[in-house]
C-alpha cells in the first residue's frame, strides 16, 4: 500500500481561495462606491446619490478595466512581495484612469470626478496588499486542501499520478495514498479493506483507475463512501478537474470520445475566427509600431535577416510557413529543441524571446488563416512524423487550428524534449474537449501574465 502521507488538515478554519477572490473582487467595488458617495456628499452636495446618474456606465467601465488588468497582471496571488503589489496595483490603476481619461478627451466630457479617482488610486495599493497577505495565508492553506487516495491496478499509474500532482494544480490536492485493486477488494463477507483504509486516512477524493472501475466489489464499497461524503471521480475526470490535462494512459481510449468546438460546433467556430481577425489586425498595427525597434536592435546585436521562416504542421496536417523575428544566429541550425541558455540565441533574441516579440510577425499567419490566436502549437514536420510515430492519436491535435499560445504553453511552458512533449499532448488534449470561448480567453489572459512577469524561453 502507499505513498504520501496522512496528516490531518490542521487549517480547516483559515479563509478558501475562492473566498479571497471574491473578497478581492467585492472589495473593490465597495472602494470604488465609497469613492463617488464622498465626491458626492462633501465635494458635489448637489448629487444626493451619486450612481443614480448617468456615470454608473462610466464607473462600471472603470471598475471592468481596473479588474481586468489586475487579473492579467496576476493580482492578488501571483506577486511575491509587497513592493511586486504595490508596483502591478499602481500599473492596474494606471490604465483604468488611462482608459477614462482617454475616453473624457475623445468625447470632451468630463465623465468621473478627478477627485474620485484619486482617491481610489491611493487607497487601491493598501487594500491590494492586505488582500494579498490573506491570499497567501489562503494559499498556504490550499495546498493541502483535497485529499487524494488513488485505487490502481499498476503501481506506474500511482507513480505518474504523484509526479503529476507535484506540478502545476487546477485545484490544488495532495495524494495521501495508493491503494492496489487486489488490497481493496472483498475477500470476505465481513471485511471492507477500502472502507477501513478511508477511515484511517481520511481522503477528501477517491480516485479509481480502468481496473478498479471494473471490480464489483470495489465499486459497492466506494457507493458507500460515496454517500458518506467521499468525493469519487475516475481517473481521467480527476487529471481533466485537478489538473487540467489527460493522463497518458488515458489519451488513445478518450482521443476521440468528445466533441471538438471548431468541428462540431458552427457558431463557436464562426466567433473564434472573428475573434483571430479582430485581434490579428490590432496585432498588424502593433507589428508597425515595433517593427523599427526590431530594424535597430538588430543592427546593434542581431546581425542577420529579420524574419525567420520555418515549416510547420497545421490544420489537417497542412504545411505552412510560420514567421518570427529571427532570435539566433543567422545560419545556425534552428531544427533541434531549443534549451535555456541557448548558445544559438543572440543578445538581442534573448530580449525578443523574453518579451514575447519574436512571435508577433504570427499575425500575419493569423490574418491568412493558418494560425490562431489560441490552439495546439505547431510544430515542425519532422518532430510531428517522430512524435507521431511514437504517441497513438497525436495527429488529433491537428484536428483544429494551431495557435499561437495555448493551453499547454501557458500551463508547462515550451517543450525540448520527447518526454516534455507527451507530457504536453496531455494539455492539448485536455484543450480538444473542453474547447471554448471561455477556455480562450484564459489562455489568452494567462499568457498576458507570463509575458508581464517575464517568463518563458
Amino acid at each position: 500500500m502507499g505513498m504520501g502521507d496522512s496528516q490531518a488538515d490542521t487549517t480547516a478554519g483559515r479563509m478558501s481561495w475562492r473566498a479571497v477572490q471574491a473578497l478581492f473582487v467585492s472589495g473593490t467595488v465597495a472602494l470604488v462606491y465609497l469613492a463617488a458617495q464622498l465626491h458626492a456628499r462633501f465635494v458635489r452636495p448637489e448629487l444626493e446619490f451619486a450612481l443614480v446618474v448617468p456615470n454608473t456606465v462610466w464607473w462600471s467601465l472603470f471598475l471592468g478595466v481596473f479588474l481586468s488588468t489586475a487579473y492579467a497582471l496576476g493580482l492578488p496571488e501571483t506577486p511575491t512581495s509587497r513592493l511586486e503589489v504595490l508596483g502591478r496595483g499602481g500599473l492596474a490603476g494606471l490604465a483604468s484612469m488611462s482608459a477614462v481619461s482617454l475616453l473624457q478627451l475623445l468625447t470632451a466630457e468630463p465623465l468621473l470626478p478627478r477627485f474620485s479617482i484619486l482617491i481610489v488610486a491611493l487607497c487601491m495599493p493598501v487594500w491590494l496588499t492586505l488582500i494579498w497577505n490573506v491570499a497567501a495565508d489562503a494559499h498556504e492553506w490550499s495546498a493541502s486542501r483535497d485529499r487524494v487516495l488513488l485505487v490502481a491496478g499498476r503501481k506506474e499509474i500511482a507513480a505518474a499520478l504523484e509526479t503529476d500532482m507535484q506540478g502545476v494544480q487546477e485545484r490544488p490536492a495532495i495524494m495521501v495514498g495508493w491503494v492496489p485493486v487486489d488490497e481493496a477488494r472483498v475477500t470476505h463477507a465481513a471485511a471492507e479493506p477500502l472502507v477501513a483504509l478511508v477511515e484511517e486516512l481520511q481522503p477528501s477524493v477517491i480516485v479509481l483507475d480502468r481496473e478498479a472501475q471494473d471490480d464489483a466489489t470495489v465499486i459497492e464499497q466506494v457507493t458507500k463512501l460515496h454517500r458518506s461524503g467521499v468525493r469519487v471521480r475516475t481517473l481521467a475526470l480527476f487529471y481533466e478537474g485537478w489538473l487540467a490535462k489527460l493522463p497518458i494512459s488515458e489519451l488513445a481510449q478518450v482521443s476521440l470520445l468528445f466533441d471538438i468546438g471548431e468541428l462540431h460546433r458552427a457558431q463557436y467556430g464562426r466567433f473564434k475566427r472573428l475573434f483571430d481577425i479582430v485581434l490579428g489586425v490590432v496585432g498588424i498595427a502593433v507589428l508597425g509600431l515595433v517593427l523599427p525597434v526590431v530594424v535597430v536592435g538588430n543592427s546593434l546585436g542581431n546581425r542577420g535577416p529579420l524574419f525567420f521562416r520555418q515549416e510547420r504542421v497545421g490544420r489537417d496536417g497542412t504545411r505552412f510557413a510560420m514567421l518570427k523575428f529571427r532570435s539566433m544566429v543567422a545560419g545556425s541550425d534552428s531544427t533541434s529543441w531549443t534549451t535555456t541558455d541557448d548558445v544559438r540565441v543572440t543578445r538581442f533574441g534573448g530580449f525578443l524571446r523574453r518579451t514575447h516579440l519574436d512571435e508577433l510577425p504570427q499575425v500575419w499567419n493569423i490574418l491568412r488563416g493558418e494560425l490562431s490566436i489560441v490552439g495546439p502549437r505547431p510544430e515542425q514536420v519532422h518532430y510531428v512524423e517522430e512524435l507521431a510515430s511514437k504517441i497513438p492519436f497525436y495527429d488529433a491535435r491537428h484536428l483544429v487550428r494551431p495557435g499561437l499560445t495555448g493551453w499547454a504553453q501557458v500551463s508547462l511552458g515550451y517543450t525540448s524534449d520527447d518526454a516534455e512533449a507527451m507530457e504536453k499532448l496531455q494539455y492539448d488534449f485536455f484543450y480538444l474537449r473542453r474547447q471554448s470561448a471561455v477556455l480562450d480567453f484564459r489562455v489568452v489572459v494567462r499568457t498576458i501574465r507570463e509575458v508581464v512577469a517575464g517568463l518563458g524561453r
